[in-house]
């Protein structure tokens, strides 16, 4: 989705207008924020990538959705109906802007960054959106073929090619798509052995025209 706002002047800006936001460095595999308290924060993600995950009682983790530069998050986004812990990990290094709702009437109220955040808003959310939507739709798949089909017919959409790379690792593949690693991996040689897709390590080439008639 082509993005209006142009977050990378937005943030030169406001390191250089506005008090009350931060800027966070944090390391592979840091925690960035936790979803629990309603501490109502919201979080752009200027550098590097990360994601949203939840542990079972058992440990287990369940991968909700990765996070790519420019794109927002924080408890006011999403609402807790748990009373189970969310976990914001860095996947690699990555730089948060921090903007905490509870500090905003401390800013001035002509404060060009405010001004320009309420505009674009609406804009730096409708990728989040089509996100989320997008994992909705992925996991109404009742199959471990249907949601590995639908998930690499998306990546071969955004990436405009037959040939592409699957960004994450094959555990954190089985994480997000909520299957059980072992069972995804005999589909994925299933689907080599059918030749409706080649796999060399994480690069995948598309053989079919169509994936999704293959479901």
């Amino acid at each position: 989705m082509k993005r209006n706002f142009d977050v990378n002047h937005f943030v030169e800006e406001l390191s250089k207008n506005c008090a009350i936001t931060e800027i966070k460095k944090f390391k592979k595999d840091e925690i960035i924020t936790t979803y629990l308290i309603r501490r109502n924060q919201m979080f752009i993600l200027l550098k590097g990538e990360a994601y949203l995950a939840r542990y079972d009682s058992e440990g287990n983790r369940r991968i909700i959705y990765y996070l790519k530069k420019n794109d927002v998050f924080g408890e006011a986004f999403y609402k807790i109906h748990t009373n189970r812990e969310l976990f914001v990990v860095a996947k690699k290094d990555c730089e948060v802007l921090m903007l905490p709702y509870e500090t905003l009437e401390n800013c001035n109220k002509d404060c060009m960054f405010h001004i320009t955040l309420l505009k674009n808003l609406p804009d730096l959310i409708l990728n989040r959106v089509a996100d989320i939507n997008y994992r909705t739709e992925l996991l109404t798949n009742k199959s471990i073929k249907g949601k590995l089909l639908s998930y690499l017919n998306n990546l071969a959409i955004e990436n405009n090619s037959k040939k592409f790379e699957i960004p994450i690792s094959l555990s954190e593949l089985a994480d997000y798509l909520v299957v059980d690693r072992t069972a995804m991996m005999k589909q994925l040689k299933k689907l080599q052995d059918d030749k409706i897709i080649s796999k060399n390590k994480n690069k995948i080439t598309i053989l079919k025209d169509d994936l999704l008639n293959e479901v």
